[in-house]
């Protein structure tokens, strides 16, 4: 449960500490004190977007800290423990800050965390009701969920979105084939013509350039063997040639080294020269053997390119692209001559995958029948108590048109909420009060189904007062027997019966406004209450009023079953500051 919420440089907050206590704690003041921007504070610690308008005047940031006790709850903890965050102390403390520059910050436990973590851990912790909730009780989707949940047919649920993935994603794929084999069918005749020209003449890659080089050389032949047959007789071919000139060049080295030692090294490069010299000319001698015309291998190879050339032109520009070509055409071509069989396996694996969504759904309903009747009825059986004798909620089931990732049947809440009246969908309500009530109807009925510890009703009682109010705090007292339940009231018959009252009050320090609170017990409970009456809490009368009031709401007192230590005294033990 929520111990104690800490609230600094909020709005018109300096800083409030605000102690809660097991059962039903009941926030009151008179309107404009505060009440809203501390329920827009917890709001804020439960990772609620955070403006910078919120902060105080003045201040570079503001603060929200909850120190809960959540008891045993197994889930949150593994949620920690899978985050590094230490929760093996009994009091949890969530932190978040907002600076003037925009920048927020989350600490859980001391530890930072993101907004949306805070958010995660927040939502297993409080769970917040308010006068917008109850509008949203018009929408089919919010009471799709309020059936899942009383029915304990989310798993199912989650089953049934699971298999509609599975089956959307095997009607994609059929869509997907079919459409590539209907377009390849109208292509057929040409892809064929395109893999025969392409695969008849087995292009290979780079096979452009040898071409080329080869034709080259066939073309010039004679022209490259008088050539070398010349560079080699220049080198070697007779006496005037360059290797018989180079003996004078020897016998003046080798007369060089006899007198001057130090010139042997032009020796050993002369000779390397030589050496090579002949290498050249016998490459050049074997070059002009190999040279030879051959008109019948050059047309062999010029019919070669041009073929090539025309391929290029058609499916190019380079040969590769030309083989890419064919290899897409002849890819393309097998979704005609063999996509039949592929279709037929995502054909048989969709109508299994039908089968398995229908299972699935069909549990869902299942459930969801059970449900609705059980719940239009333990709902209906609260409405008297809430000043509605003759209301009845119903819950009806109607075919989806298909079923969907949220099952075959859509979800509509109905109620005829007086007598004489039509069942109406629950969107069509007039009455805004009315619609709180069938929400705390829900909540109650719904509340031994949540884990949620701490509820929050932020006046939800709006349009409503008298004997109807009395009966509202009734059921919320009754709902604080599981959970612990604060509520922001501008009720008196409600805050009557609270086990734990805190007062919101507006006050200035010199000439700035702030807001307070004040746990009241007794005779200050007792002014609170004859205020919330609406008379002079000065007078004796108004006092008695407000006395019978509260004594009224402890006759039936039920008291609340406390999960988390509580000190003696009602003062919760305190957590460990961030």
């Amino acid at each position: 449960m929520l111990v104690e919420l800490r609230i600094r440089n909020v709005a018109v907050i300096d800083t409030v500490v605000l102690p809660l206590a097991a059962g039903l704690n009941v926030l009151t003041g008179e309107t404009g004190a505060g009440k809203s921007l501390i329920v827009g504070a917890l709001g804020m610690l439960l990772g609620e977007r955070a403006a910078t308008d919120r902060i105080r005047s003045g201040a570079d940031k503001a603060t929200v800290e909850g120190v809960f006790e959540p008891g045993a709850m197994p889930s949150l903890r593994a949620m920690l423990d899978e985050r590094g965050i230490d929760a093996d102390d009994e009091t949890l403390v969530l932190k978040r800050e907002i600076g003037t520059n925009g920048r927020s910050r989350a600490w859980i436990n001391g530890s930072p965390v993101t907004a949306t973590v805070l958010a995660d851990v927040g939502a297993r912790l409080v769970s917040v009701l308010g006068q917008h909730d109850s509008r949203q009780l018009g929408d089919l989707e919010h009471q799709r969920d309020v059936l899942d949940a009383f029915a304990s047919a989310l798993e199912a649920r989650a089953r049934v979105a699971e298999a509609y993935a599975a089956l959307s994603a095997l009607r994609r794929q059929e869509r997907e084939l079919e459409q590539r084999r209907q377009e390849a069918a109208t292509r057929a005749d040409l892809l064929r013509v395109v893999v025969r020209e392409i695969e008849d003449a087995h292009p290979v890659t780079g096979e452009e350039d040898a071409l080329d080089g080869e034709i080259r050389r066939l073309s010039h032949a004679e022209e490259l063997q008088a050539l070398a047959g010349q560079a080699a007789a220049a080198m070697a071919g007779d006496d005037r040639a360059a290797l018989a000139c180079l003996g004078s060049v020897r016998r003046a080295l080798v007369s060089l080294e006899r007198i001057d030692p130090d010139t042997g090294r032009w020796q050993s490069g002369f000779d390397a020269a030589v050496y090579a010299l002949d290498e050249l000319v016998r490459e050049l001698e074997g070059y002009a053997e190999s040279i030879e015309a051959d008109p019948a291998r050059l047309r062999v190879l010029e019919q070669r390119r041009d073929l090539l050339l025309s391929l290029m032109r058609k499916y190019g520009p380079t040969l590769q692209d030309v083989i890419d070509t064919g290899i897409a055409a002849r890819t393309e071509l097998n979704l005609v001559d063999g996509g039949t069989h592929d279709l037929a396996t995502i054909t048989g694996a969709r109508v299994a995958a039908e089968r398995v969504l229908a299972d699935a759904a069909a549990e869902l309903t299942r459930r969801r029948q059970s449900g609705a009747a059980q719940l239009a009825l333990e709902v209906t059986q609260l409405l008297p108590e809430l000043g509605m004798p003759e209301g009845r909620l119903q819950v009806l089931l109607s075919a989806a048109e298909h079923t969907g990732m949220f099952g075959a049947e859509q979800v509509t809440f109905v109620a005829a909420l007086n007598a004489g009246s039509e069942v109406r969908p629950l969107g069509r309500m007039a009455s805004g009060g009315e619609l709180a009530r069938v929400m705390l109807a829900l909540s109650t009925v719904l509340a031994r189904l949540q884990q949620v510890p701490t509820l929050v009703f932020d006046e939800v009682d709006a349009g409503i007062g008298g004997a109807v109010a009395w009966q509202v705090g009734a059921l919320m007292r009754r709902v604080a027997t599981h959970h612990q339940v604060l509520a922001i009231s501008h009720l008196a018959q409600i805050a009557a019966r609270a086990h734990h009252h805190v007062v919101v009050r507006k006050s200035a320090v010199g000439t700035v406004t702030t807001a307070d609170t004040t746990v009241v017990e007794d005779a200050p409970r007792v002014m609170e209450i004859a205020r919330m009456l609406g008379g002079d809490a000065d007078r004796e009368v108004s006092r008695a009023h407000a006395r019978e009031l509260l004594e009224r709401g402890e006759e039936d007192h039920h008291p609340p079953r406390v999960d988390t230590p509580v000190a003696a005294g009602g003062r919760q033990r305190r957590g460990k500051p961030v």
